[in-house]
């Protein structure tokens, strides 16, 4: 376990301990098991730490509502505290949106973004939205109008607890483009194109926006593309990681 602002964040440290480091941040409401399959097949070559994020599996929730530069700069500070200097990360969805700050800041190896949101999401306004905003302006209705947001809003909206919601509100709002646009290192971006979560144009845009990176397109597959076709993945990743 580690702690950050009071906080205990559980995380695992595996495999050779000399080898290069290998850093798994999982996606929103997941945890350290959902990065066990494409981390296993380095146990034998290289340093491997996952994380569960602050708010999810066995780490304590953060006791306000962190913003993701909070998530990054307590990545950091575990890293710097096991001695790692400069790590491969690899990240799915919301640890892919870290990912990308983290590398953005902080010297990094080589980065694995699997189906990571950069940007905001541009919402069309339906009429459920218009009537939760009037409702909003009506002395004493505030609260029902507050119940229909959860009613309407997303799963991982609906399952968070009222600080989890917050931060899942600053994490959908946090735009990561100008951030991918420093990032240096070699890297990977692998998704689907039935991805219903984040686009698969994403995953264009974001080529260009990176510099030094390149995508592996996964046909028929949805937003976890990286185990639904798992030992395409292992492979993919055990080339780029030589």
């Amino acid at each position: 376990m580690f702690e950050y602002e009071d906080i205990k964040i559980n995380y695992v440290d595996l495999g050779k301990k000399d080898g290069e480091a290998i850093v798994y941040l999982h996606g929103w409401g997941q945890n350290i098991e959902m990065m066990m399959p494409i981390a296993k097949p380095f146990l034998d070559t290289n340093r491997i730490i996952i994380i569960d994020l602050p708010g999810f599996g066995e780490s304590e929730e953060p006791k306000r509502a962190w913003t993701l530069q909070d998530y990054v700069k307590m990545i950091h500070e575990l890293l710097d505290k096991l001695k790692i200097k400069e790590p491969n990360i690899i990240g799915h969805s919301f640890g892919g949106k870290l990912a990308i700050l983290y590398g953005s800041q902080y010297k990094t190896k080589r980065l694995v973004l699997l189906a990571s949101p950069y940007k905001i999401k541009i919402q069309k306004v339906t009429t459920k939205m218009k009537v939760l905003k009037s409702l909003k302006k009506v002395p004493g209705l505030n609260k029902i109008a507050d119940a229909m947001k959860k009613h309407m809003g997303s799963t991982d909206y609906k399952n968070a607890t009222p600080m989890m919601r917050e931060i899942l509100v600053k994490h959908v709002n946090t735009d990561a483009t100008e951030d991918a646009k420093k990032i240096t290192c070699p890297t990977l971006i692998v998704w689907g194109t039935n991805d219903q979560a984040v686009p698969v144009a994403d995953a264009y845009d974001l080529e260009k926006i990176i510099k030094n990176s390149g995508t592996v397109i996964y046909d028929g597959c949805t937003h976890y593309a990286y185990l639904e076709r798992l030992n395409q993945t292992i492979s993919v990743l055990k080339s780029f990681i030589k």
